[in-house]
């Protein structure tokens, strides 16, 4: 199918342009002032939840014309939601919406291909996922460069890191916990290697997955193993998706005598949140923050 390519998409092409190469040599962009910003008058399709969380944190969720059926987060872009996978994107159905821009976390279906095989004048931002923080904050800055929201883009960064610092004691991290984050009820699990895993770490706890299964970062875990590492908090990132709470978890056979079941430390998450890294990564990280110092104010009596 053949698909007509818009006069006013073909006049911002070289904007477009301009902030793709901005953000590949990690520039911070223009300080012109938001509001006479040409950048603004782009139309943006999102196949990222976390790339839908980051523009409109920044401010940009009216450049948004449609974004795929999984990013619901905030509630304002309810309106916009469609029936587009991220899984397997439709090009034509993205089409349809006259994107300037295109943002994807990978790149499925080799959308980029079909979309710019369709119409060379589409730009595909990619923001994978993030390997740290500094990963994080550097999406949100090239999405603050590319919507021509620079400042609010600083201002949302700042305000994370601010969080996050006020999130960890003065006095640091005094004892490693062991911890079991649960991604499903079968039991698959994460490593310090990965992101979340990292943040663990970073937060004086360690995974119990890590070594499970050489290679591996995302490894099966079973019962008898979990019980066996008696790990002192359990987070669940399957509330969601599996219906799983600290009680469905006290009622597994064997698990009632784990010192995070024993002790009240079974922490139940958000799937969404522990999925993604946008802004709300923070909200994450305090969680994990708390979990810590309520283990430490168990032990010490408090």
């Amino acid at each position: 199918m053949k698909y007509k390519v818009p006069f006013r998409r073909r006049a911002i092409t070289a904007i477009v342009a301009s902030v793709f190469i901005l953000g590949a040599c990690g520039g911070q962009g223009s300080e012109t002032a938001d509001t006479t910003s040409p950048e603004q008058s782009l139309k943006i399709v999102s196949l990222s939840p976390t790339a839908t969380e980051m523009l409109y944190a920044i401010g940009a969720g009216n450049q948004v014309v449609a974004v795929d059926n999984l990013s619901t987060f905030p509630a304002e872009v309810e309106p916009k939601v469609t029936k587009i996978s991220a899984y397997e994107p439709s090009a034509e159905a993205i089409l349809a919406y006259e994107p300037d821009v295109v943002l994807i976390s990978n790149d499925m279906n080799k959308i980029t291909e079909q979309l710019t095989s369709a119409d060379p004048d589409i730009k595909v931002w990619t923001g994978a996922a993030a390997a740290s923080l500094d990963d994080v904050y550097s999406q949100i800055n090239e999405l603050g460069a590319l919507t021509g929201r620079v400042d609010n883009a600083k201002e949302v960064v700042s305000s994370m890191k601010a969080r996050i610092d006020a999130a960890i004691p003065k006095s640091g991290w005094g004892i490693v916990y062991p911890v079991y984050y649960e991604l499903d009820n079968t039991f698959y699990s994460v490593t310090s290697n990965t992101f979340v895993g990292s943040l663990l770490s970073e937060l004086g706890m360690k995974s119990i997955a890590d070594g499970a299964e050489e290679g591996n970062d995302y490894p099966q875990l079973n019962a008898e193993a979990i019980v066996k590492a008696n790990p002192a908090i359990i987070f669940l990132a399957d509330t969601k998706c599996c219906q799983q709470t600290a009680a469905t978890v006290a009622a597994r056979a064997g698990w009632s005598g784990i010192d995070a079941v024993v002790n009240q430390n079974v922490v139940e998450l958000d799937d969404d949140i522990a999925s993604r890294w946008g802004p709300r990564i923070v909200d994450l990280i305090e969680q994990f923050a708390k979990a810590y110092s309520s283990v430490m104010e168990k032990a010490a009596g408090k």
